[in-house]
C-alpha cells in the first residue's frame, strides 16, 4: 500500500488522462474526487477505473440511489435519478466517487456492475428495491428490504411517509393480508428550540 494517500488534485487528472471524453466532468470538493459519467459509458468507464494501472481501483464499496427532485431546494434542474458509487484502491491508497444519472425520469435504468465488481450485487437489489432504478444486466434484480408484494419505491420523494398499504395478519383467514392505509397523513414540523444559552451556549 502507498504510505500516504494520492493528493486530489493528481488524481482529479490521472482519472481525466485515463477516462478522456467519457467523464462528463471531475470535480474536487472537500478534498474528494467525484466524477460524472453519462449512462451510456457507464460500465465501460467503470471497468477503466477497475483495471487501468494508475487508477486499479479493485474494490466497489458502497452504491447507491438517489432523488434528486427536491434537491437544493426544488431548483434542481437535471434527471431526476442517478446512481453514486464509491471505489477504493487498496494498493494505490485512492478513492474516488462516481456518480452516474438515469436518463428517463419515467423508467430510469443504468447498466449493472455487478460482473465488474460482485460487491454491487446487493448494493444494487437495495436502489432497485427503494428508488425503483432497474439495473440491466443484473441476474437477481429483486427486493431486499421490503416485502415481495410491496407497492412502489419508498425512498423516491413523492412516495407518501405512510405508504400506500398496509399489512396485518388476519386470524380468521390464517394469512397476511394488504389493505389500503388507515393513517391520515400530517405534516410533520421539527420542533425549533430557542432557548438562550441552550446546550451551553453562550
Amino acid at each position: 500500500m502507498a504510505d500516504c494517500l494520492i493528493h486530489p488534485e493528481a488524481l482529479k487528472n490521472t482519472l481525466l488522462q485515463t477516462l478522456g471524453e467519457r467523464a462528463l466532468r471531475v470535480d474536487v470538493a472537500l478534498g474528494e474526487v467525484m466524477v460524472t459519467l453519462a449512462p451510456q459509458v457507464y460500465r465501460e468507464a467503470m471497468q477503466m477505473l477497475r483495471d487501468a494501472p494508475a487508477c486499479r481501483f479493485e474494490q466497489l464499496i458502497d452504491l447507491c440511489g438517489m432523488d434528486m427532485s427536491a434537491y437544493g431546494d426544488g431548483f434542481w434542474e437535471g434527471a431526476r435519478y442517478c446512481v453514486v458509487v464509491h471505489l477504493l484502491s487498496v494498493s494505490l491508497n485512492q478513492r474516488v466517487r462516481v456518480r452516474v444519472f438515469c436518463a428517463d425520469d419515467e423508467f430510469p435504468v443504468v447498466d449493472s456492475l455487478v460482473d465488474v465488481w460482485s460487491s454491487a450485487n446487493w448494493f444494487e437489489r437495495e436502489a432497485f428495491d427503494l428508488y425503483g432504478i432497474v439495473f440491466e444486466g443484473h441476474g437477481d434484480l429483486r427486493r431486499i428490504l421490503t416485502d415481495y408484494g410491496f407497492v412502489g419505491h419508498p425512498f423516491r420523494k413523492d412516495f407518501p411517509l405512510s405508504g400506500h398499504v398496509e399489512m396485518r395478519y388476519d386470524a380468521e383467514r390464517q394469512r397476511v393480508v394488504y389493505e389500503p392505509v388507515s393513517i391520515e397523513p400530517r405534516e410533520i414540523t421539527p420542533r425549533v428550540i430557542r432557548e438562550d444559552k441552550y446546550g451551553g451556549l453562550h
